[in-house]
């Protein structure tokens, strides 16, 4: 209602400059009443949609399914970087297309500000992987990274979270397309290696922070008030309840992901009650899910810098193929047959950069940069550097989604590859396509909730009954 119906931003009698002083619900942006909320090309969108269609959904509900299409095409083509061409790029794109997380931000209308974000972040990311392999041997380096830089800005001016793509294209350039160590970086900055990386890294974290002290300053460099209800966690006088909450509320959003069977468009309230002690068992919940985590991190930043013995030859993760598991002779990457014919490539003045293209990146390297699309974008959210106006909301996980599929499809890939048998193979392939089926069922069934205002408000009372 406040973003469509009553927004005097969408009406043709309205300046459409007003929309970059406004915040997205119409109200100015230095006014005490603002939630700061600074997203104008969503809501020159709705403009748009308003001008062509007026008051009529169909329009706007047309808009934000191609939005989602396009959002998977790309996905799905970024995926190809990092398992090449054949079916885990393809179980990576259905993932994100099926997954019923992803309801709220296509089917509910306002949440096309999280779409469009990941739009044109994904188009930033794109932009900076262009940069990456053509640095250093083509002028049109600096456009590609230029247009990173709007690409992110963009991304930003459709949602808050849009400019952490910045920081994911730094992960990719360092980890995925350089396939450093941690100990090499701190190294070869010393050594001045790598003068390129460290410039282009450079200029992603100056742009970074003129974007956000440019949003700082047009947003009145105050930060946003909400009520308690909308935020109780926050509203707490308690610094124990706080932090234990806080703690939780990432892993009850990481179960939404694993196991989308309890959805609502509305968390606010008591939806998630607080931690008020140290003995609340969900307390355990919290201690496992930061476990897992660092587990993953070590063994993605561990284990690329660990040997491999194969076949009584020590090996380098990474170098003897594309994938990081040179030791099974199963896997079907069509880059291996690129790998016996690097030597001749040298010889015939191929660089090492364009070499470095034909190969795919190892399973620690995806590890790592799933895990940054899966907690970066998503800091924003986690209340750590200021207060946000809800306790969960689905639309947020957009983005981080993105990590989840990877995680999940090199997850995947890694049982697949390890299986020794056939029938523990076909076990796991038609596993995970159950798992895309169940996830579209559960998504057809999710959109139905938005159906009518009864409804949407039904299907909410079981997480928030006192609503």
């Amino acid at each position: 209602s406040r973003a469509i119906k009553t927004n005097q931003d969408l009406l043709p009698e309205t300046p459409w400059i007003h929309i970059f002083y406004n915040d997205f619900w119409g109200t100015l942006l230095t006014h005490s009443g603002s939630h700061k909320s600074y997203r104008p090309l969503c809501t020159l969108s709705f403009r748009i949609n308003h001008a062509v269609g007026g008051m009529d959904p169909w329009g706007y509900h047309l808009v934000n399914v191609l939005l989602h299409a396009a959002v998977t095409g790309l996905f799905t083509n970024f995926s190809r970087i990092l398992f090449g061409d054949g079916y885990w790029t393809l179980i990576a794109g259905l993932l994100f297309a099926s997954h019923p997380i992803h309801t709220e931000a296509v089917a509910g209308i306002v949440g096309r500000a999280d779409i469009g974000a990941c739009l044109f972040f994904l188009l930033s990311l794109m932009c900076y992987v262009k940069h990456c392999s053509t640095r250093g041997s083509s002028p049109s380096t600096w456009g590609w990274i230029l247009g990173a830089g709007l690409c992110a800005g963009c991304s930003m001016l459709w949602k808050e979270q849009g400019v952490t793509v910045l920081a994911i294209s730094a992960v990719y350039d360092i980890f995925v397309f350089h396939r450093l160590k941690m100990h090499q970086i701190i190294s070869a900055l010393y050594k001045r290696k790598n003068l390129t990386l460290f410039f282009s890294i450079g200029l992603l974290t100056s742009w970074g922070t003129a974007l956000l002290g440019v949003r700082l300053y047009w947003m009145g460099n105050k930060p946003p008030s909400f009520s308690n209800s909308d935020n109780p966690a926050a509203d707490s006088d308690s610094f124990l309840t706080r932090t234990l909450t806080f703690f939780y509320l990432p892993t009850k959003n990481l179960w939404l992901l694993l196991c989308p069977d309890t959805l609502s468009f509305d968390w606010s309230m008591d939806a998630v009650p607080l931690l008020k002690a140290v003995s609340d068992w969900r307390n355990l919940h919290t201690v496992a899910f930061y476990a897992g985590l660092l587990l993953l991190a070590c063994f993605s930043l561990k284990g690329s810098s660990n040997e491999r013995e194969c076949n009584g030859k020590t090996l380098m993760n990474g170098k003897q193929n594309a994938n990081g598991h040179s030791c099974h002779p199963e896997m079907e990457y069509k880059t291996l047959e690129a790998k016996s014919s690097f030597a001749s490539k040298e010889e015939n003045g191929l660089k090492k950069h364009e070499i470095q293209k034909l190969q795919l990146p190892s399973t620690e390297n995806i590890v790592i940069l799933s895990l940054s699309l899966l907690i970066v974008p998503f800091v924003p959210a986690t209340n750590l550097f200021f207060y946000v106006g809800f306790v969960i909301a689905e639309r947020v996980l957009y983005v981080p989604s993105m990590g989840f599929c990877l995680l999940v499809t090199v997850g995947v890939r890694a049982l697949y590859v390890k299986a020794q048998k056939r029938f523990l193979k076909n076990l796991v392939f038609c596993s995970t396509a159950a798992l895309i089926v169940f996830y579209g069922l559960k998504t057809v069934v999710r959109n139905g909730d938005w159906q009518n205002e009864e409804m949407l408000y039904r299907s909410g009372i079981k997480v928030n009954p006192a609503k």
